[in-house]
């Protein structure tokens, strides 16, 4: 080998050490980067020696796109989870205290003991006052559930906001991605920041990706909408700033086409806003419903009768803004539960009488139970408290079936959202979990390991005394040479 090729050999593996140990410093300075893919340089032969021809990008396409499905499943279930809870405490708060169906154990424990002592009128206006209990937690119940409702559309409206930020800056560095692989740049900077909002964008909606020739890439949801091909498409949604009981909410579009919500405790939604969606649509109205369904049966099982039969049932106790007609049984009426007031011929603080509710005649003298106005009468107040056991009919729309007692059926809209809560909070941990295990498999497959890089970086060394010792050999035989010329 002739002093040449050897000196050729020497400068040229000091270059590709150069360059390795370039690449090698990067590593380890993004290690702690998640969306940082690990560089390599990739050498090839030449006569004479060797040259680094490229830098190779760590990648698992597979990982990535199971990582991308577990992030988006992670963030909707994670986005119902807090919705349920958010609703739980508006409207049932803690350990369930405020809920209608606690202040309708305390309306019950009131009237019995009225019903005990029904001379007493302080008795009577206690029982009012548990009454009116009721009345409040339905009334702010719901007015929670339509502010619940308002805020995710908030939400939702800041996140499509931001999605379609990230659909833009998806298209500009695609478009770097596209122009530098066709002009033979190094573009792994720029497919770390594509891939980097790709994880950003399926924490809104699920992705499916497409690559095409010269890296270019193609993005559609799970179900087949288009959300970016060579340019964004729009993702539209109209917000609603105030909601009251049996409004539906605005459709999202993603290419003019609807987001549909997600399903179940265990979610079916992909990505946060179809989580919020049915927290919206879904958990919140159907929560509304068994409130306005309480309601109805408060007013049927308090309602005034007849003692002759002749007249129709009245609103007793709870009357509505249909009174003092009493609601069609088994039929829903919405916004009832935000609706529903005691009536004002029983409230002292309006003038009433709150011992109407032992005697009757809150509609007239022809309601009178209590007709020779015995102190002792508490026949009505047997009466009434026995309508907290007899079966009412229900509306199936609010999902707990057609037929129950107002005691049962105000119990199982608490264990109808625990239910729900339950289910959400385990799907959240089993999918966090998926998530995670895959991001450390991505991150074990493309991530830097400190160790390697390390090790790679003390060979380079060794080779770069190798090769620096080499062009000092090199030097001094070509040095002897000269001065034996002379």
């Amino acid at each position: 080998m002739s002093l040449t090729n050897a000196l050729s050999i020497a400068q040229s593996a000091l270059f590709n050490s150069s360059r390795q140990t370039s690449i090698v410093s990067r590593n380890i300075s993004e290690a702690s980067n998640p969306d940082y893919a690990r560089r390599a340089a990739i050498i090839s032969s030449t006569a004479p020696g060797a040259r680094v021809t490229g830098i190779r990008r760590a990648t698992n396409d597979v990982l990535f796109r199971q990582n991308l499905s577990a992030l988006s499943g992670w963030q909707g279930q994670s986005v119902l989870s807090q919705g349920l809870n958010t609703l739980q405490i508006r409207v049932n708060g803690a350990d369930n205290t405020s809920s209608p169906a606690s202040a309708l154990g305390k309306l019950q424990t009131a009237l019995q003991t009225y019903a005990s002592t029904p001379s007493n009128r302080t008795l009577a206006e206690n029982a009012v006052e548990a009454a009116r209990q009721v009345v409040r937690s339905l009334n702010n119940g719901t007015a929670a559930i339509q502010a619940l409702r308002a805020d995710t559309d908030r939400d939702i409206a800041q996140s499509v906001s931001e999605l379609n930020r990230l659909l833009g800056e998806f298209e500009s560095v695609n478009a770097e991605v596209v122009a530098g692989t066709r002009t033979g740049r190094d573009v792994s900077d720029a497919l770390d920041r594509r891939d980097a909002l790709l994880k950003q964008i399926s924490s809104y909606v699920p992705v499916s990706t497409i690559t095409r020739a010269n890296n270019d890439m193609v993005l559609t949801t799970t179900g087949g909408v288009t959300l970016f091909e060579t340019v964004a498409r729009p993702v539209t949604f109209n917000a609603n700033h105030t909601y009251t009981a049996g409004m539906a909410g605005n459709a999202i579009y993603i290419d003019g086409v609807p987001l549909s919500p997600g399903s179940g405790g265990n979610t079916t939604a992909l990505g946060s806003l179809a989580a919020n969606l049915q927290v919206r649509d879904q958990a919140a109205v159907q929560m509304q419903r068994q409130l306005d369904e309480i309601a109805r049966g408060l007013i049927t099982a308090f309602r005034e009768t007849d003692p002759n039969g002749v007249l129709a049932d009245a609103a007793g106790l709870f009357t509505w803004a249909g009174g003092p007609g009493v609601p069609a049984a088994g039929t829903l009426v919405d916004g009832l539960a935000g609706s529903i007031r005691i009536n004002a011929a029983m409230d002292s603080s309006t003038g009433g009488n709150p011992e109407l509710l032992r005697d009757g005649g809150a509609n007239g003298a022809a309601y009178i139970r209590n007709a020779t106005g015995a102190a002792s009468y508490a026949d009505l107040l047997n009466s009434l408290l026995g309508r907290f056991d007899e079966p009412q009919a229900f509306d199936p729309a609010a999902s707990l079936g057609d037929s129950g007692t107002l005691l049962s059926y105000s119990s199982e809209t608490i264990g109808w959202l625990e239910s729900l809560r339950k289910d959400a909070a385990s799907g959240t941990e089993a999918k966090e979990a998926l998530a995670n295990h895959l991001a450390t498999a991505l991150s074990n497959e493309t991530g830097v390991n400190m160790d390697e890089e390390m090790a790679l970086l003390l060979e380079l060394e060794h080779s770069y005394e190798a090769s620096a010792r080499l062009l000092s050999v090199i030097d001094e035989m070509i040095g002897t040479l000269l001065e034996a010329t002379r």
